[in-house]
């Protein structure tokens, strides 16, 4: 579904990404985990058109995308829940759903309602809070605000920045609950996650970054027995550094 051969990315002169090559398969969950800095969200930013490509190529469905526009990106199905939320603060939760089906401008009215009734389904809670403003939320309401707002563009690839990244540990279940359910659904994700032990039980294959590079990848069982895996990020850390 999704391909990238050697990119890279970054930031005006700097370079971020180092030749990054992976690959997605449709109805997978993929993870990548690495230390602070590594490159995950830069990759994950990349991929929907807010970094720049230096060099390198992408391609989603068979089609390149490497040149296109964030927007033109969201459209063709490559939706991101980003990193702490970002949500519209003084916007109400169901304003903030709503803003997620913007690009579905040709979309009827009906469509929309189906897919804010599969949000509310998922998240209960939120079917409460419709008419409250994002800001009053707690963090764990605003995450499940954060990915609704994904899910009503109907992603074909749903892109997680560390979703569970300050929440209490009951959410973070919740959460993680959340994305079993959507992967039972046959929902394609790839999952950037400081919970690497978690990330590990969900996905199917996983990418290890550090210093911008893809230091290691396999399918989740296999790197769950690497050593330099359960040493540095399931328990002592640096292995993967220098």
């Amino acid at each position: 579904m999704l391909s990238i051969d050697g990119l890279r990315s970054g930031y005006g002169k700097s370079e971020a990404l180092h030749g990054v090559s992976m690959d997605i398969e449709a109805g997978t969950v993929v993870t990548i985990i690495g230390a602070n800095g590594a490159g995950k969200s830069t990759l994950v930013n990349t991929v929907s058109g807010l970094v720049p490509v230096m060099s390198g190529r992408m391609s989603f469905e068979g089609r390149d995308i490497t040149d296109l526009a964030a927007a033109d990106i969201v459209d063709l199905g490559i939706v991101q829940v980003p990193e702490g939320r970002k949500l519209f603060g003084p916007l109400t939760v169901e304003e903030n759903l709503e803003l997620g089906a913007y690009r579905s401008r040709s979309v009827k009215a009906s469509e929309i309602a189906r897919r804010r009734a599969f949000v509310f389904e998922l998240f209960p809670r939120l079917a409460e809070r419709a008419g409250q403003r994002a800001a009053t939320l707690s963090g764990g309401e605003q995450q499940m605000v954060a990915m609704g707002r994904a899910l009503m563009a109907q992603p074909k690839l749903l892109l997680l920045d560390e979703p569970s990244l300050g929440l209490a540990p009951i959410v973070v279940d919740r959460v993680f609950d959340t994305l079993a359910k959507l992967k039972g659904d046959g929902m394609t994700m790839l999952l950037v996650e400081q919970r690497a032990d978690m990330a590990l039980a969900i996905a199917d294959f996983a990418y290890v970054m550090a210093t911008g590079r893809i230091v290691a990848n396999g399918p989740t069982d296999a790197m769950r027995a690497d050593t330099r895996v359960q040493q540095a990020y399931l328990g002592e850390a640096g292995v993967f550094e220098g």
